[in-house]
């Protein structure tokens, strides 16, 4: 195996966390405990890997069966105002017509 192999105590001093960098796919893979937080169950995350996976303070968590994915949160509606911006309708409104109403009850 290509990389290096890293054993320390966790940051409490409880559980061992093994990390192993992989050079050939730029990966960190970092085995932990979970631990117990009330009800809910939580692990700890180093500096280190928030800062390669550029995590801040909110995320998103997708979960899938045996499988976690932690994400970046994007702001609600990135990218919407550029979106709108090049967008360019064709056909897609009708032109202004009378009703029944402008034509018998309206007055200005």
């Amino acid at each position: 195996m290509i990389g290096s192999i890293n054993q320390s105590k966790g940051m409490s001093g409880g559980a061992s966390v093994l990390t192993m960098c992989s050079p050939l796919q730029g990966a960190v893979v970092v085995r932990a405990k979970l631990v117990k937080i009330g009800n809910s169950r939580g692990i700890r995350l180093a500096k280190p890997l928030l800062e390669i996976a550029g995590l801040a303070d909110e995320v998103e968590i997708e979960a899938a069966p045996g499988v976690l994915t932690i994400r970046p949160s994007a702001p609600p509606r990135a990218g919407w105002a550029e979106a709108a911006s090049s967008y360019e309708p064709q056909g897609l409104l009708d032109e202004m017509s009378a009703t029944r109403f402008d034509d018998e009850k309206w007055s200005w």
